[in-house]
Formats: structure tokens, sequence, C-alpha cells
């Protein structure tokens, strides 16, 4: 019987026994912004001979030397397709707009599919990207990299066990800095959209997008199954079109409620972190850092864990059938986030009164007036802004209305 389509084949040992898979044919789309960290990557996992970059695509060519001498460069995936043969991989890390042509352009082929986070920009989108994944039997991993924390697992037994008491509610908080240089890095950077394309680069949906993802993992929702209702409270105080400080506030199916506050406009930036409310404790897991903080009437503890790659762990899905960490079905529940966010009213602009700047040109970032405590107490009572009777905030949370 031949090797089943999407795995490795192990080279033949002359005495009869297994050898080591060869390298992974991998073509990367996208080499600058976070393709340089997959440039990164792949330099580590080919000196471990797991992968053999052939080829890249992108408009703008790639740095000197950031690319293996042997890879073919090409202007595009059409390109790529089209001058390159028996593809195992291709890793996508371009504009958010570009996700879904492009990742269907590479379900077309035999290879399997990483995408970036966000998956794609609409849930229409992520239906067309999924079905078409069911079709070709291709693998898809997105890439949410805080779902490969070994802390998850942690955060699994301690619940199990009861540590922090019945969970309660689940929170995301995130306070990053971002200026004006930041939005003007891309023509696509704080866009709902680009000439009737969906781009909905808000700060739920792409900066800090972990968070949101990361809260639904934690709280078993993945699918679109998993969740019965999300609300959104979306505000800007840069002058962008997407939301950069906002609420979102999710039930899962379970009856669980998940409440994410975050915003582009602190004072300064902090590793973002999602709590879990239990009744005889909290567990702190800052995501970035893999490190998780449980206090209960027994003291304090903290770990940092491990992480497995996304990357690597696709390969070991194709050579052994190992689950994948990030598929992407499982980013139904996110994608639901998103599509609220998407389709909610635009974003409502922060009164200059409650804006400071700081800094000069385009080195300048807002700041919202007591934005930190704003955070803190919207997680802890699961309220928006609105709720909180905030000076600024000037809706009404928007009810999302899910798909039948």
């Amino acid at each position: 019987m031949g090797t089943p389509a999407g795995t490795l084949s192990p080279k033949a040992d002359p005495e009869g026994g297994p050898l080591a898979a060869p390298a992974a044919r991998v073509a990367l789309v996208g080499v600058h912004g976070f393709g340089t960290h997959h440039l990164r990557n792949l330099e580590r996992l080919a000196a471990a001979g797991e992968v053999d970059l052939v080829a890249v695509a992108d408009p703008q060519p790639p740095a000197e030397g950031s690319v293996p001498p042997s890879a073919a460069v090409f202007p595009g995936l059409a390109e790529l397709l089209a001058g390159t043969q028996d593809l195992d991989l291709i890793i996508v890390a371009t504009p958010i707009q570009t996700h879904a042509p492009l990742g269907l352009a590479a379900l077309t082929t035999s290879a399997d599919l990483y995408l970036e986070k966000p998956p794609v920009a609409s849930l229409a989108d992520f239906n067309r990207l999924a079905d078409a994944a069911a079709a070709s039997g291709r693998s898809v991993q997105i890439g949410f990299q805080s779902l490969g924390s070994h802390a998850l697992g942690a955060i699994g037994e301690l619940l199990a066990a009861g540590t922090i008491g019945t969970l309660q509610g689940i929170s995301a908080t995130g306070r990053w800095v971002r200026d004006k240089a930041y939005y003007k890095r891309s023509r696509w950077a704080g866009k709902r959209s680009i000439d009737g394309v969906d781009v909905v680069d808000g700060v739920a949906t792409n900066p800090l997008a972990h968070a949101v993802a990361t809260a639904l993992r934690i709280a078993g929702a993945r699918t679109t199954a998993d969740v019965v209702s999300v609300e959104t409270e979306l505000y800007r105080a840069n002058s962008i079109e997407s939301d950069d400080t906002s609420v979102i506030r999710i039930r899962t199916a379970a009856g669980l409620p998940i409440t994410c506050a975050l915003t582009l406009c602190a004072a300064e930036s902090v590793e973002p972190y999602v709590t879990l409310h239990g009744s005889a404790g909290t567990a702190v897991f800052h995501y970035t850092e893999d490190r998780l903080t449980v206090r209960t009437a027994a003291g304090t503890t903290e770990e940092t864990f491990g992480r497995d790659d996304l990357t690597g762990n696709l390969l070991a899905h194709r050579r052994n059938g190992e689950r994948l960490i990030s598929p992407l079905l499982d980013s139904g529940a996110f994608m639901l986030v998103l599509e609220a966010i998407r389709t909610a009213p635009l974003p409502a602009p922060i009164d200059g009164a409650y804006v400071q700047w700081v800094g000069d040109a385009d080195a300048a970032h807002a700041v919202v007036t007591g934005i930190e405590e704003a955070l803190e107490q919207a997680t802890s009572r699961h309220a928006t802004f609105r709720e909180l009777g905030l000076p600024w905030a000037s809706t009404a949370p928007t009810a999302f209305t899910l798909p039948a």
C-alpha cells in the first residue's frame, strides 16, 4: 500500500529499518513583518533536517541573506506554484485581507497549509476555507502560537483538581502601546476594509488576538457551536477605522462568561494575560511568557512552562498523525468574535478631553485617561465601559446575531 497523502514517507534503511523522514519541502509566502519570524524558525528546523525551504514569495524581495541561496524567489504565490513542484507545506504570513485568496490557492495543491492569525477577515471566508480544506483533505494549522504553551495543560489539570474551586468566569486583559508610526507602516493597518475587501485590523482581531483566542481555548470554546453570544463595545482614540480600545463579552455554550478588555492606548505596554476566576482562587496566565500564577488561600505559586512550535507540530502531524494544536475548525469560536466586530457599528471616537498624546510626530501615542483601571474593572465585573459609567463611553454594547 502506498503512503497516504499528506504524510512523509521515511527513507528506506538498507538493513530494512526506517530512517528519519526526508525534509519537508516548504514554501513561505510573506518574508517581511511576521514572515521574518518564520524565516528564523525555518532556519532552525532546516538545521535539524526537518525542512527544506525551497521557495519564497513576496512582492518586496527578501533582505539579502535572509533566505537560503537555494530557495527560489517569486513575486507572488501564483508564480511560486507555477514554478515549484512537490511542496509539502505552504506557510502564509501576509496581510489579513490576503489570507483567504492565498489560503484557497494553497489548498488546490498537495501541500498542507500553515496560515497566520487571524485566519481570514470574515466568517464567510472562514466557511469557504473550511469547505476547501475538507474537499482537499489537506491539514490547516492557524498561527495562534500561544496555544502551543504547555501551561494550557497545567491549567486543565488545576481546574480538574479544583485548585481554584469552581470556575466562574474567564477574562483577558491587554494593555499595549502603539504609536502613530504603527498605523502608517502599511496600507491596511488600522483599516476595517480596503476597496470593499474586509481587513478588520482591530485590537482584538490582530495585535491582541492571542488574548481572545487563548481565553476561548481555556474555556473549551473552539468551534462555532461552542459560543452562544458575543457582545462588542468598540472605541478608538487614534484616527483610524478600526477599534483600538474595546470590550468583547462572550458566553460559551457551557454558560461560562468570557470578557476581553483590550487597548493599544495604555500609558505603557504590559504583558497581556488571561485570568481564570474561581470560587476559591485565581489563575493568571501571561501567555507571551508561558507564565502561570495561581493564588489561593494556601498561597501563591508561579511556574514558567515550555511551548510547542506550531510548524513543528504540523510537521509531526504529517509524519505520524500527531494532533494539531491549532487546526482551522478550532478557530471557529474566534471567528465568531471577529465577525461580531466586523459587523458591529463603526468604533466610536473617544472624546479628545480623555486622550493624552505622549511623544512627538510619528512616535506619539495616545493614552486614554484611566484606561488601566477601566480594563481591570471591566474584566473583574464582566462589564462594558458604558456599563461602568466611564465618561467617554458613548455607545451601548452591540449584540451579535449568531448565524443559524
